[in-house]
């Protein structure tokens, strides 16, 4: 159990730091992933950007993933996704669009108060404030990867699993203070966890915005 989001970016820090990356960079996935990227990076004394990924909702049921779509527009279907009632190819296709709308916003807020961080040859470390089922995390892996990093680290306070198996064949390694069995909702394993705004996800990149942003 984390009290916080940045009690968990701590807890994340301790063991990264015995690390060395070549020229740092931590990419967070917003909203709360970057409350916890702030911390990390700080702590790593690394740039601080984003990468945009939105979780594609089951009808009805917006806990409920059929998988994740990247800011690049690349989809990761989650293999039970064709279970969950209701989901058409229509569906789909009008959630899709949703999302990358969503991403559009924020995409064009972010890019306001800092241009988008260089990833070629250099350490790249994903960052959320936890994982259910993986799937955003996925979609932003496949987007990231084709940039050429030198190493892909994902870091999470809290996974399955299962999750942090699967996670590990697309990237270089998964750091996870809090491993477990399984689980409905990331905010059981916090304290405090509130929601956090686009206001709050820009704030915190304009302290780390390179001073000619």
């Amino acid at each position: 159990m984390f009290h916080d989001r940045e009690d968990a970016a701590r807890q994340l820090a301790a063991i990264l730091s015995e690390r060395s990356f070549r020229q740092p960079l931590v990419l967070a996935i917003p909203r709360g992933g970057v409350v916890i990227g702030a911390v990390l990076a700080k702590a790593l004394g690394a740039e601080l950007d984003v990468t945009l990924s939105r979780k594609l909702r089951a009808p009805e049921q917006s806990e409920l993933a059929l998988g994740a779509i990247s800011e690049s527009g690349h989809v990761y279907v989650n293999q039970d996704a064709d279970e969950a009632p209701g989901v058409t190819d229509e569906y789909f296709h009008c959630e899709r669009e949703r999302q990358l709308a969503v991403i559009e916003s924020l995409r064009r807020a972010v890019r306001s108060v800092r241009p988008k961080a260089s990833i070629e040859g250099r350490s790249v470390i994903v960052v959320d404030d936890g994982i259910a089922s993986g799937a955003t995390m996925m979609a932003a892996l496949q987007t990231i990867s084709s940039h050429q990093p030198t190493e892909l680290i994902v870091a999470v306070p809290v996974a399955p699993l299962d999750r942090i198996h699967e996670l590990e064949m697309h990237c270089n390694g998964v750091v996870c203070p809090l491993p477990v069995q399984s689980f409905w909702a990331v905010g059981q394993f916090y304290e405090d966890f509130p929601t956090i705004k686009d206001a709050q996800v820009i704030k915190l990149l304009r302290q780390f915005a390179p001073q000619s942003a």
